[in-house]
Formats: C-alpha cells, structure tokens, sequence
C-alpha cells in the first residue's frame, strides 16, 4: 500500500495553500473592512448595465476574500455588484462553500430574489470562481434560476469536478477517506470528478436554455485539473484560455480570481458583450 504520507501530503498542501493564501485578506475581512462599494443595496442599474451582478465565491472563499480585486474592478466600471455567503459548516468562520452543494445552491436562489427585489432589475448576471462556477448550474437547472439570470461567468470553475492532478484516483486505496470527506466536508466530495453529484447535473447537458455561459480558465489550474474539464459544451457557451488572451499570463488557480486583471477584463466582455473590447495582455492596464 501506498505512504499515507506521500499521498495525503500534497493534497493537505494544496488546501493549506489555499488557506494561507486569503489568510491576509480574511482578517480584514474579521476587522469589518468596508466592501468598497459592492453589496450596496440602494444601487440601481443604468441602462447601460440594467442587470446586478452577484459574486459567487469559491471553497474556501467567502463573499469578501474572494473578490478584493474583482468587485471594486466592476464596481468602477457602473454596475451594481453584490457577493454572498454560501456552503458556512458550523464552527468554521471565514471559510465557506464546504457545506452540500445543492443546500448552497439554494442560498443563492435566495439571496438573487433578494438582490431582484432591491434593485427592481428582471434578472441578474453571475460571476463565480471555482465551486461558485460550477454551483450555479444547479441553481439554473433544477431550482428555476434560468428565469432570474441571464449569463453565467465561471472563472475556473469545477463544471465536471477534479482529479486534483490525479490525487483523486487514489482515494479507493484508503478505504473512509471518501466518507469522511463526504461526512465533513461534503462540497470536497461532491467536487471530485465522477461524483454522484456531478453526474446528475450533467446529465443530458452542461447548458440550460436561455442563459450564456463563459467558462475562463488557465492551464496553470492546480486545483481543477485536467483545466480542459472545466469547458462546457452547448449552445450559448464561450470557453476562453487565459494563455489565448496572453501567452505570458501564469496565472494559477486562485490568481485568476484574485488578481488577474487580464480575466477581468475578459469577464467584462462577458458580461457586456455588445462593448467588448479584445482582451491582450495590455488589458492588465485597462
């Protein structure tokens, strides 16, 4: 039998990875920090961007962390943004998606009536990273979301779940890892490619009727791999690679997200595709 060491040890890496990564930004996020103009409930569309948008962030995120870069690029640019908590495990503070995927799809059913109902706008646009990429599509599919959302924008999103670079492939040699994952963590479990989950939201097709779908991804992704997994197929669907865009881009799995203003400015063309602009490596600048 395979270390125990050797196989769990890159897989507690790469969530502590994670971890430390949002660590700075979370404890501002503890401190109260203001949210720079986003989740501003008395904003109104323009007829220039007549629909909300609502961040929706990834596992281990939470409706700040997530969407210190993202949030105030869009605020800037006049639309009405709005990020939420989802997936909270009870004693476990800043940290969320963790919880069961279709209970979080439900959050956001919830919190999207709430955000329609304060900005008076008929339905709202989604941009989600990771987890919060893929999730909606449940919303969308069986909880009547594709009444209330007119794009989906996934940066990374785990659409058919992850091998973890093939970590996940191990775990039928340790007989209770995968129950405990799905005890204790269930998002985890639900993600990993192959789960029961997955296979229902997937079945008879990754697109609902009615809604775009942009799927940016990179192939520096250390957490949703094989990358090209994260591409959706059907009608109404624009997958982008980030190294397309810009050859030199080495942005990883939570850069994207956090700091890449190069997927920014691509997730503004989704959301505005009759003013898009070419996305370049310049348009780190924009």
């Amino acid at each position: 039998m395979l270390p125990w060491r050797r196989v769990l040890g890159p897989l507690t890496a790469l969530l502590l990875t994670a971890a430390v990564a949002l660590l700075p930004a979370t404890t501002a996020h503890a401190a109260g920090a203001p949210s720079s103009g986003w989740n501003d409930y008395s904003c109104k569309p323009s007829a220039t961007h007549p629909r909300p948008v609502v961040l929706v962030h990834g596992t281990f995120g939470n409706s700040v962390d997530n969407w210190l870069g993202l949030a105030p690029y869009l605020v800037h640019r006049d639309y009405c943004v709005f990020s939420l908590d989802y997936g909270q495990l009870d004693g476990v503070p800043f940290f969320h998606g963790l919880g069961p995927i279709d209970k979080s799809a439900q959050q956001l059913d919830a919190f999207v009536d709430k955000v329609l109902a304060a900005t008076g706008a008929a339905k709202a646009d989604l941009v989600g990273h990771s987890q919060g990429g893929m999730m909606p599509r449940h919303y969308l599919k069986f909880l009547g979301g594709a009444a209330e959302v007119n794009a989906l924008v996934g940066i990374a999103p785990s659409n058919h779940g992850t091998t973890l670079a093939g970590l996940t492939n191990l775990l039928p040699y340790f007989p209770g890892i995968g129950h405990l994952l799905n005890e204790a963590t269930p998002a985890l479990a639900q993600q990993v490619a192959g789960s029961d989950f997955l296979t229902r939201l997937n079945a008879g097709g990754d697109t609902v009727p009615g809604v775009r779908y942009t799927v940016i991804a990179t192939r520096y992704d250390e957490v949703v791999t094989p990358y090209r997994s994260q591409y959706l197929s059907g009608p109404n669907v624009h997958n982008v690679l980030l190294q397309d865009l810009c050859p030199v881009d080495l942005s990883e799995h939570l850069a994207i997200a956090l700091i890449d203003r190069i997927a920014f400015h691509e997730v503004a063309n989704a959301l505005d595709p009759s003013r898009a602009r070419p996305t370049t490596c310049a348009s780190v600048f924009s």
